[in-house]
């Protein structure tokens, strides 16, 4: 069994047992009500070089302090200091540790010190290994879509158990590729499934109604972190975040029209608020293009892996038939980041890290009777591509003249797994390699699929598993999550799609090129 194995258990067992370590006591002896609160727990993200991201929230104005140390018994600290967290931030902090060893455990506490009255919070505890340099066996898991079409926390079951799976996986980092929240999706206190089975529910009031407000945008986080799975997986996991359209409302795009439920009516209002609140949860570095904004990102993990993390929402014109000339989705500043991202990097493998399939139909209503509208890349036409599909073909074109290789594709968002394999043999659009896209999810949602596909670029479906009937719930096991091994000396990259439990449902070693 590994240090880092061990240091895990170690940690967990000290954690649980609600000890505070030497050099913990607070600076004024306080009563628990007098003390900063944190019932959220604790995130490490983005890890890039000797850095790592670590994100918490309390309940009054205070700083969040990080010590880290390469043992869990922190006897030599380095200590971290974030900015005032208060209301305009709803109380999140998050800081970047600096210095990391290379290729190390690392074991990180947090605490609050109230602003006024510098009055410690107990600690929460948190770890993660650190980048490594040299070549060495890589794991990590991804998957989406988190408490959709009213699935929220149900205690029967005991609660989002996935996250649990995904944890005893002993994964590096986790990538979720989207819909990390379903702002349009209100949880009720219990839901009729099949066969007459009751869900029931934990209930907030942000997730009574759909989300409108700032505030109701990051109660949709909160109501997420109440999971106990969800809080022990986030610290011990570290994290890359992506969205999609749940974090706003389903299917947006600027010429999103807002039903009923809505008062507000503008999709860019809802926009905004919707994307301050995903910056404010997410354990992500941020950047300073797009007013702070911009969410597409590359992440390099050794000389095994480049993580290229899209943002396939920002950028894209509205929704409709996805025929005839070009039309942005991944936008032309992003795709040539992405373009130029992959050409120059040197990892074995470049993992693109996509919210939506290339070649699945994802429907959106009709533009007018009998015309579909499309909510991705496809366009149900499997002649020469069109649409939004001339960013892909641009995109594979651009990848085969520079013989760039050995660049795989991971998405979620149809709430089934599948294992799709590409090839100009099969196409109408022919000028790129072959490659792979492998799906996963939900992590706890309705099961859907599975979805037809477009044979503009020579999609194979090798594996699928879906539900026998769309919206399935999830006690009849269709949440998936998929794992990626990469062995460090062959550079042999294995995909594994898994269930409910962990348990493997398919497997796929590719070798590199």
């Amino acid at each position: 069994m590994s240090d880092f194995t061990l240091g895990r258990r170690r940690l967990i067992q000290v954690a649980g047992a609600g000890l505070l370590l030497p050099g913990l006591a607070p600076a004024v002896i306080a009563s628990g009500k007098d003390r900063p609160k944190m019932v959220d727990g604790v995130q490490s993200g983005d890890l890039l070089g000797d850095r790592a991201m670590v994100w918490s929230r309390t309940d009054r104005p205070a700083r969040m302090v990080v010590e880290w140390d390469t043992r869990s018994l922190f006897s030599n600290p380095r200590k971290f200091v974030s900015p005032l967290a208060d209301a305009r931030t709803d109380f999140t902090a998050r800081v970047e540790l600096g210095g990391l060893p290379t290729d190390q455990a690392i074991f990180y506490r947090v605490y609050f010190e109230d602003a006024q009255t510098s009055v410690r919070s107990k600690p929460w505890f948190g770890h993660l290994r650190s980048v490594p340099q040299t070549r060495r066996d890589i794991r990590f898991v991804w998957s989406g879509d988190t408490v959709g079409q009213g699935f929220g926390i149900n205690p029967d079951i005991g609660g989002m158990r996935i996250y649990e799976a995904m944890r005893r996986r002993l994964p590096d980092f986790f990538i979720h590729s989207g819909d990390t929240i379903y702002a349009d999706g209100p949880v009720p206190a219990q839901l009729t499934t099949e066969n007459g089975r009751v869900w029931r529910n934990i209930t907030t009031e942000a997730k009574s109604k759909v989300a409108e407000t700032l505030d109701e945008y990051r109660g949709n986080y909160r109501y997420n972190l109440l999971d106990e799975n969800v809080r022990r997986f986030n610290a011990e996991v570290p994290q890359i975040w992506q969205w999609d359209d749940h974090e706003v409302v389903n299917n947006w795009s600027p010429s999103k029209v807002l039903d009923e439920r809505y008062t507000t009516k503008d999709i860019h209002t809802l926009v905004g608020r919707a994307r301050q609140a995903w910056l404010e949860y997410a354990p992500m570095r941020l950047q300073s293009a797009d007013q702070g904004g911009r969410i597409y990102r590359k992440l390099s993990y050794g000389p095994l892996l480049d993580v290229f993390v899209l943002d396939m929402r920002s950028y894209r014109g509205g929704n409709d038939d996805n025929l005839g000339a070009a039309k942005p989705f991944l936008g032309r500043e992003q795709l040539d980041w992405l373009k130029q991202g992959l050409k120059h990097s040197k990892a074995q493998w470049k993992v693109v890290a996509a919210d939506m399939p290339i070649g699945l139909g994802v429907p959106d209503g009709e533009v007018s009777p009998g015309v579909p509208r499309w909510e991705a890349i496809a366009n149900g036409d499997p002649g020469p591509a069109q649409g939004r599909e001339l960013e892909i073909a641009e995109l594979l074109a651009f990848l085969r003249k520079h013989k760039v290789r050995n660049h795989v594709w991971l998405t979620a968002d149809v709430h089934y797994c599948a294992a799709h394999h590409y090839h100009p043999d099969r196409a109408a659009f022919q000028d790129f390699e072959p490659f792979w896209e492998f799906v996963a999810g939900p992590l706890n949602a309705g099961s859907f699929g599975p979805n037809a596909l477009d044979k503009t670029f020579g999609p194979e479906v090798v594996f699928q598993k879906a539900p026998p009937a769309q919206n399935t719930s999830p006690f009849a096991g269709f949440q998936f999550f998929g794992e990626v091994q990469i062995e460090g000396q062959s550079g042999e990259l294995s995909v594994i799609l898994r269930d409910l439990d962990g348990v493997a449902v398919f497997e796929r070693k590719l070798q590199p090129v």
